[in-house]
Formats: structure tokens, C-alpha cells, sequence
């Protein structure tokens, strides 16, 4: 990644920390750690972590350990790279050091306000660290933080929307060269493994989320896990999938009918069709997401499947395959210029099945960009 792109990213940081009234911010969510230095290692679980950030108005620090010394070298040349052997909370101290030397002082006259991301943070890490504070008596305070970073990352750049859309295209061609395969009667797990197979021989370096594969009453679960029951003759099969490219993810979601597709599939269809081609003919800068939720969800309610949509219209694809914003009826957000969702209305009724079709758009001036170029089908 650019040095230039990392420079502006850390400096709109910067000014965020000063802003929450913080001398540091610790950086732990893997998306935010690549997003402002390049290092793009994995933390792998939810236990394990490639590595933390430390930024302060006059320090940019990198700590991670020796497997990955030499891709925080190349990756993040803007950082100092710290390594530890027994782990980060032992580290602390030093770590410490550096920003104090560095300039980093307390806002307040008191202990130095270190900010930490709550939501990738532990409890066991959270408290190994307060101990290792209090053990030092170290003049630091940790000072739980939501959402900054992330805020910085829901207006997307040209350069990031151009990689969401080779993201886009590679998950696309996966399923051209796949779904004739999907009525040999061939499994679940088999269709999600051909589509993934696909994208890996098309350029992805990873999948966005597990793929999805689900058919006939399967595919009324909205995550249904891919089994074993075969693709035959009769049902619906829903497909999600999506693929990762030079950081970025894309998603997106098809259903479709195995043989001769009956009246019943189709009103259901048509009737998600419409809900997903109303909502995005809605989208404008300065609307509420709330709003555009309802114009799907009052559509599908006022038909014969009222009640069968449940989960929100759509997410925020970016660095993470799901991030803001959120397009929900449980929370709103005034959409801008540059932001990049899913609309992906869908209809689930038990014992039948469900449909889902999912589209990727990026807010514009004068509405809504589509960023598919796979077809739609209609009835």
C-alpha cells in the first residue's frame, strides 16, 4: 500500500485521539491495524493476535513477535517495530517508554490516557495488562474506546471501491463457471466447495466468509452451514459467497430454482426481486439506512409473505465483509457519498425453503450505484 494513503489514514487518527481527549490509541482489530500501517497478517482466533498498534501524536509503533518480524518490516516502514517474546502485556513497559521518550504525556497533568479498542480486547488480556500496570506503577490509564477507526473506514476512497469491485468480479466468475455443475446431483458441501475452488483459481487471496450453499428447506436458514443432502430436481438452492482481494471483500447472494421452477418460487422470487429494486432506487445521499430498510421490508410485509423477512437489509462490505454501516431497522445512518453496502432482502419459510438476492452499491451523488454485473434472473 501507498505510503502517502498510510500517512493521511494515521493523521485523521491522530486528530480522532486528540479529539476523545486520549495521548494514545492501542489498535488490536486486525482490519484497523492493516487499514493504517499495511501490515497485513492475520490474528488467525480470537485468542491470538499478529500484532498491536500504538499510535500517539509524535510515536507509531508496530509490536508483534518474531514470526511475523519481517512482514512488519516490509509492510509498515512508517512504524517502529517492537518485538516480544513473552508475550504483549510483558512488553508494556517498554512500550511505554518508547512513547513517553517519544513525547507522548498526559493531556490532563495525571496518567497517560491510553485508548483500547473494547471490542477486540479481552477480558484475560485486559486484566493481564491493568496488573502489569499496576505491578510497574505505570502512570497509565486504559480508557476503553468503540468505533474510531472503523468510523474513518465507512466513506470509501475510489481506490478502495475500485478493489471492492475485483473482489466483486472474482466471487461473480466463480459462479459462472460453477452453477452448471449444481443440478448433477451433487451435495451441499459440494456446490460451496466448487465455488470456492473457483475463486481461489480466480485470483482471490481468501474467501470473505465460509460459502454458503443451502438447498430446498435448508435454505430458509439465512446462514445455513452446507451439508450433505444432495441438489436435485424440485427446490430452491441459495448460494452466498464472496471473495477477498488486495484486502478488500466483496458479498453476494442468488437463488436459484433446480428444474422447471413452479408458480409458488416465483411469486416468492418477484416479490424479493421488487423488495431489493425498490429499496435501491431508494438510496440517496442524506437518507436515513432506516428508511431504506422499511421501503423493502413494507413491500414484502404487504404481500402474502408478510412477516418472513427478518434480518436487515443490509451491511457494510470493506476491509471486514460485514462493518457500518448498517442498513437496519434497529439502527439508523444517514447515508453519504462513497459508502459501500449490501441489499439483500430475502424471504425464509420453514419447510419450504427461501430466497435471497443480494447486490453490492456504492452511494453516489444522484443515487445508487450497482457494482454487479451478474444477472439477475426474473419471472
Amino acid at each position: 500500500m501507498e505510503t502517502p494513503v498510510i500517512e493521511k489514514r494515521i493523521q485523521m487518527a491522530r486528530r480522532l485521539i486528540a479529539e476523545k481527549n486520549l495521548d494514545a490509541l492501542m489498535v488490536s482489530v486486525e482490519e484497523n491495524r492493516s487499514y493504517l500501517s499495511g501490515f497485513t497478517a492475520s490474528d488467525g482466533q480470537c485468542d491470538e493476535t499478529a500484532g498491536v498498534l500504538f499510535i500517539s501524536e509524535d510515536s507509531l509503533i508496530l509490536a508483534t513477535d518474531s514470526r511475523y518480524e519481517l512482514q512488519a518490516e516490509n509492510q509498515a516502514p512508517l512504524f517502529d517495530i517492537v518485538i516480544y517474546k513473552k508475550g504483549l502485556a510483558l512488553e508494556f513497559p517498554r512500550i511505554f517508554q518508547r512513547l513517553a521518550a517519544n513525547g507522548a504525556a498526559s493531556t490532563s497533568g495525571g496518567a497517560m490516557r491510553i485508548g483500547f479498542e473494547s471490542v477486540r480486547v479481552s477480558a484475560f488480556f485486559h486484566q493481564a495488562l491493568s496488573e502489569k500496570i499496576e505491578s510497574e506503577k505505570i502512570p497509565a490509564r486504559l480508557i476503553p474506546t468503540q468505533g474510531m477507526i472503523e468510523s474513518l473506514r465507512v466513506v470509501k476512497s475510489e481506490d478502495e471501491i475500485d478493489a471492492i469491485r475485483r473482489a466483486l468480479a472474482c466471487a461473480e466468475s466463480a459462479f459462472s463457471s460453477s452453477h452448471r455443475h449444481f443440478s448433477e446431483n451433487i451435495s451441499e458441501k459440494e456446490a460451496a466447495w466448487s465455488m470456492e475452488k473457483a475463486m481461489r483459481e480466480n485470483g482471490a487471496d481468501s474467501l470473505s466468509f465460509p460459502v454458503i450453499a443451502a438447498f430446498g428447506k435448508n435454505s430458509a436458514l439465512p446462514h445455513a452451514i452446507p451439508g450433505h443432502d444432495k441438489i436435485k430436481e424440485g427446490g430452491p438452492l441459495l448460494l452466498d459467497w464472496g471473495a477477498k482481494v488486495d484486502g478488500y471483500c466483496s458479498d453476494i447472494s442468488r437463488t436459484i430454482f433446480i428444474g422447471e421452477p413452479d408458480d409458488f418460487f416465483k411469486r416468492v422470487y418477484m416479490t424479493v426481486y421488487d423488495a431489493q429494486r425498490r429499496a435501491i432506487d431508494g438510496i440517496r445521499p442524506g437518507i436515513g439506512g432506516k428508511e431504506v430498510d422499511g421501503m423493502a421490508r413494507r413491500l414484502i410485509d404487504g404481500s402474502e409473505f408478510s412477516g418472513q423477512f427478518g434480518h436487515g437489509l443490509g451491511h457494510g462490505v470493506g476491509r471486514a465483509v460485514h462493518e457500518e454501516p448498517r442498513v437496519t431497522p434497529l439502527k439508523d445512518v444517514v447515508l453519504e457519498p462513497g459508502m459501500v453496502f449490501t441489499v439483500e432482502p430475502g424471504i425464509y419459510i420453514p419447510g419450504w425453503g427461501g430466497v435471497r438476492i443480494e447486490n453490492m452499491v456504492v452511494v453516489r451523488e444522484d443515487g445508487a450505484e450497482v457494482l454487479n454485473r451478474l444477472e439477475i434472473k426474473t419471472y
